[in-house]
């Protein structure tokens, strides 16, 4: 069964493009936006005789999808993402997910062969080499292809310290468990005392694209601030730890 074979979204009678001008539209090839249409991931068309029209809820899908993608949602789970949305999701609905999924990292995920990213590493990597970069999760598999994360580089050049590698599993452990804390706790705020204001408000499209647009620097701004507030704590653990070695 495929995302929208069971219940389609209820399309606006705004359809007005062709297959191809929507393609067009959402920067894809008719072939690739006749896929993903096969695959459930828009609505149905809205058909008159036996012409198939789309609008702007279409549009508003396929920016999802690619959204997703550049996330490094694999198609079976873009699939996946679609089906759990309402079916009587709107525009406005839809540009809000994309806004809150847009990656943090300034870099999307790439998909590629083994050799291609042996290639990439710069340096010969082994099967434990791999197994350490994916539980750091810098590295991830995709079927025979490997899917290389943001922090890939910075990954392989870990592997050349001379420390345990042990170590380096328990410290990208630890820093992996307090980061999910923190952004769980930041996800929390965001949704109570922004996201939920907006629903409750101005939920227009066009206050749909402000909050899209003030996201970014909401983000760029948070990790800065983390950032920050990690050398505040490293240099106050360090000073501590001077304090009492005197």
């Amino acid at each position: 069964m495929t995302a929208r074979s069971s219940a389609s979204a209820t399309v606006p009678d705004d359809a007005r493009m062709t297959v191809d001008e929507l393609a067009a539209a959402a920067g894809l090839t008719v072939r690739t936006t006749r896929y993903y249409a096969s695959l459930g991931l828009v609505p149905a068309p809205q058909r008159r005789g036996r012409l198939a029209y789309y609008g702007e809820l279409h549009l508003a899908y396929l920016a999802l999808v690619r959204a997703l993608q550049e996330h490094g949602f694999t198609l079976q789970a873009v699939e996946g993402f679609i089906a759990a949305l309402p079916a009587e999701a709107t525009v406005e609905d839809l540009a809000l997910q994309r806004a809150m999924l847009t990656s943090w990292s300034p870099r999307p995920p790439e998909r590629l062969d083994p050799d291609e990213v042996q290639r990439r590493a710069g340096r010969e990597l082994s099967a434990a080499d791999l197994a350490l970069l994916e539980s750091i999760g810098v590295l991830d598999r995709d079927g025979e292809h490997l899917v290389v994360m943001p922090g890939f580089a910075e990954g392989v050049e870990l592997l050349g310290i001379d420390i345990p590698r042990e170590s380096m599993q328990a410290a990208s452990d630890a820093i992996r468990r307090n980061m999910e804390t923190l952004v769980t706790e930041l996800t929390e705020i965001l949704r109570d005392q922004v996201l939920d204001p907006y629903r409750r408000g101005d939920s227009s499209r066009e206050g749909a694209e402000r909050l899209e647009q003030t996201l970014p620097t909401l983000r760029r701004l948070t990790l800065e601030a983390v950032v920050t507030g990690f050398q505040r704590a490293a240099n106050a653990v360090i000073t501590q730890s001077l304090t009492r070695s005197r």
